[in-house]
């Protein structure tokens, strides 16, 4: 199976391409520099475990065109009803898995959420009914992710408006070795997206002994 990454060439990107190949998936990073995305593969591959699955590095709608569903879309936020503007017509019969937070310019401790509420909920707006978008992947760090020596250190919440795609992006990130949780439709993702700047927030204080946290959810001990 290959999974598109739009925009795949930032640090989250490029740590989830990481992870899905490790996996053993085949992965399309996509670039609006096709050149870029080719560089940048020639560097992650040389980390990827002996039988690990491909990663390749591409333009963004060839990215798209090689995913048999999933396209993870992973692009600044600044770029984000943009980007999905352009590669709108080429959507068709994908399930968008939205991992954008809406980080305000001036401090990325804080959200500047749009009027949609959220940066899901703005993707499926944009999008309109016909091709999900499944919120995902918000809270885990570019950092943990890049190195494959640590494990993922967090659950991973799902939301969006169709359960069907809701149920298979679980199955899909649950391929990383982590715990994945339906977290409703898209209107939750106002909450989801709004906990990764107090996890920054947090990760940079120098009065919490750790950093690179993620949420887990506590399953209780009796």
């Amino acid at each position: 199976m290959t999974v598109a990454i739009v925009g795949g060439t930032g640090p989250q990107g490029q740590g989830l391409a990481l992870r899905f190949a490790a996996a053993g998936l085949r992965v399309a990073i996509g670039s609006r520099d096709a050149s870029r995305s080719a560089k940048i593969v020639d560097n992650l591959v040389k980390k990827l475990p002996h039988g690990a699955g491909e990663i390749i590095g591409i333009d963004n709608e060839s990215a798209i065109r090689q995913a048999e569903e999933f396209v993870i879309f992973s692009v600044p936020w600044s770029a984000h009803n943009f980007t999905l503007q352009s590669i709108k017509n080429i959507l068709k019969n994908k399930i968008l898995v939205d991992i954008v937070v809406p980080l305000s310019s001036n401090d990325p401790k804080k959200v500047d959420m749009p009027p949609e509420g959220s940066a899901t909920e703005a993707a499926q707006a944009l999008l309109g009914t016909d091709i999900p978008v499944i919120g995902a992947l918000h809270n885990v760090s570019a950092t943990t992710l890049n190195n494959l020596d640590w494990p993922i250190n967090c659950d991973i919440l799902v939301c969006g408006n169709s359960l069907e795609a809701r149920q298979k992006v679980i199955q899909l990130v649950k391929q990383l070795g982590v715990e994945a949780y339906n977290a409703g439709d898209g209107q939750s993702a106002r909450c989801i997206e709004a906990l990764t700047p107090i996890l920054i927030r947090l990760n940079i204080s120098k009065a919490v002994p750790f950093s690179h946290a993620g949420i887990k959810i506590a399953a209780p001990s009796h």
